[in-house]
C-alpha cells in the first residue's frame, strides 16, 4: 500500500497541544507549529482498524496485555535491533518519561545523583529534580557536524551517581550512538556502580545509512545493569494512546522494577494500548514505517539544502534518527532571547528553544519536520524572508 504523507490533516479545534498550546508558550497563535514532537501525518489505518475492532466489544473496561502483546515486542526488537529477549523481560509502562520516573523511584532515593548528558530531552532534568534528586549535567562535546561524548568528563561526572539516563538515539541532535561509544559508557557505569536507563523511543526511526544499537546489547555489563524504554508512539504517531514498554534482561533488576510498577498500579494500559502496539509491530507496520522514514529523509535533505543556499548562517545538524532537526544558529550573532524573538516574531515559526535542552543549547533551535512538505516549504520561505533583514 502506498501511503500519502503529502496530505494536510487539519488539527485545529481537535484539542491538539501543538496548536492549542502556542499562545501560552509563544505569546501568539499566528505562528507555524514545528515544535511538539508528534507528526502531522495521518496515523496509519491499521491502528484505527485495531481500535475499531476493540470498540465492537461494546464495553470499554479494564484491559490486560495478553501474551501476544509481549510476543509482538520480542519479535520486533529481535528483527529490527538484534535484541534477544523473552516476554518475561517486558513490562508495559505508561509512557517513556513515566518509565524514567518509575525507575528513579524504584532505584534511587531523594538526594541521590542522576547524570544526564546535555543538551538533551528536557524531561530528564525535570523529573529528576521534581522527585528530589540531584541532576549532574555531563556536557556533550560539539564536533564539526554534531556532538560526541567526552569520556574523560563522563568518567569524572559519574562518580557518586546512582543512575544515568541515556538518550539513544539522542534527542535533540538525532545521534545514533555506536557500539564502541555505548560499550565505553557501559564500562564506566559498571565501574562506578551506576544503573543506566536508556530512553530508546526513537529507535525505530533510524534514517537510511544508519543503525540503532540498543544499549543492552553491547556487553554483558550493559545487559545486566540497564533498563531499556521503548514505544511505538513516536514512530507510528500514536502518543495520545499512551503505550510504552520497559525491557529488563537482569532478573534481579526486573523483579525489583516490575514489582514496583505493579505495586504502584502502573502496569495496566488503557483499553486501546495493547491492540495498537500489536498492530504497529507487524510487517504491515514496518512497511508504513519504511515509507514514512523515506519521506522524512527527503524533507531533511530539502531543509539542509535550503539553509545552505538561502540561510547559510543557520546550520542543520543532520539527524541520524527521528524527524527532529537541531539548528545551529550561533553564527547569527544573536543573544538567545533575541534568537527566540527572531523565530517567533519575525519568521512567525514555533520551534523548540535550544535552552529547553540545557544551557549548552544556547544558540540552537529544534525543528520538527514530520509534516507535509508543503508545510516545511512555507516555513522555510518565512524563515528566508526574516533572515534577509538580519544585519
Amino acid at each position: 500500500m502506498k501511503y500519502n504523507f503529502d496530505e494536510v490533516v487539519p488539527r485545529a479545534h481537535t484539542d491538539c497541544y501543538k496548536i492549542e498550546g502556542m499562545s501560552d508558550v509563544f505569546g501568539r497563535s499566528d505562528v507555524l507549529p514545528l515544535w511538539v514532537a508528534d507528526m502531522d501525518f495521518r496515523t496509519p489505518p491499521f491502528v484505527f482498524e485495531a481500535i475499531n475492532r476493540r470498540l465492537q466489544q461494546g464495553i470499554l473496561g479494564y484491559t490486560c496485555g495478553m501474551p501476544s502483546y509481549k510476543e509482538a515486542i520480542c519479535r520486533w526488537v529481535a528483527a529490527r535491533h538484534g535484541m534477544n529477549i523473552t516476554p518475561d523481560m517486558v513490562s508495559y509502562v505508561p509512557g517513556v518519561v513515566s518509565g524514567i520516573v518509575l525507575a528513579i523511584q524504584a532505584f534511587t532515593e531523594k538526594g541521590d545523583k542522576i547524570l544526564i548528558q546535555e543538551p538533551v530531552y528536557h524531561p530528564f532534568r525535570i523529573v529528576s529534580e521534581t522527585t528530589g534528586r540531584i541532576v549532574v549535567r555531563n556536557i556533550l562535546r560539539r564536533t564539526a557536524d554534531s556532538f560526541e561524548m567526552d569520556f574523560e568528563a563522563l568518567e569524572r561526572d559519574l562518580q557518586g551517581c546512582k543512575m544515568m539516563v541515556l538518550c539513544n538515539p539522542h534527542n535533540p541532535a538525532g545521534i545514533c550512538w555506536g557500539t564502541d561509544t555505548l560499550r565505553r559508557v557501559a564500562e564506566l557505569c559498571d565501574r562506578a556502580g551506576v544503573l543506566v536507563v536508556s530512553d530508546e523511543i526513537h529507535c525505530d526511526m533510524v534514517l537510511p545509512g544508519h543503525r540503532h544499537v540498543s544499549f543492552s546489547t553491547v556487553s554483558t555489563a550493559a545487559r545486566n545493569h540497564s533498563i531499556t524504554l521503548q514505544a511505538p508512539s513516536k514512530t507510528f504517531n500514536i502518543p495520545g494512546i499512551v503505550v510504552s514498554h520497559a525491557i529488563v534482561p537482569n532478573a534481579e533488576l526486573r523483579e525489583r522494577f516490575f514489582g514496583y510498577i505493579e505495586g504502584t498500579d502502573q502496569d495496566l494500559g488503557n483499553v486501546f494500548a495493547y491492540d495498537c502496539a500489536r498492530a504497529c509491530y507487524t510487517e504491515q507496520g514496518n512497511e508504513w514505517r519504511v515509507q514514512m522514514i523515506a519521506y522524512v529523509q527527503g524533507i531533511i535533505d530539502y531543509v539542509d539544502d535550503f539553509l545552505r543556499r538561502n540561510c547559510p548562517r543557520i546550520k542543520a545538524i543532520r539527524p541520524e534518527a527521528s524527524f527532529l532537526i537541531f539548528l545551529d544558529c550561533r553564527n547569527l550573532g544573536l543573544s538567545h532571547p533575541d534568537l527566540e524573538d527572531f523565530f517567533v516574531n519575525q519568521a512567525h515559526l514555533a520551534l523548540n528553544s535550544g535552552t529547553m535542552f540545557g544551557k549548552s543549547g544556547e544558540g540552537y533551535m529544534r525543528m520538527n519536520v514530520a509534516c507535509p512538505r508543503s508545510v516545511v516549504e512555507q516555513a522555510l520561505r518565512q524563515l528566508q524572508a526574516a533572515y534577509q533583514f538580519l544585519d
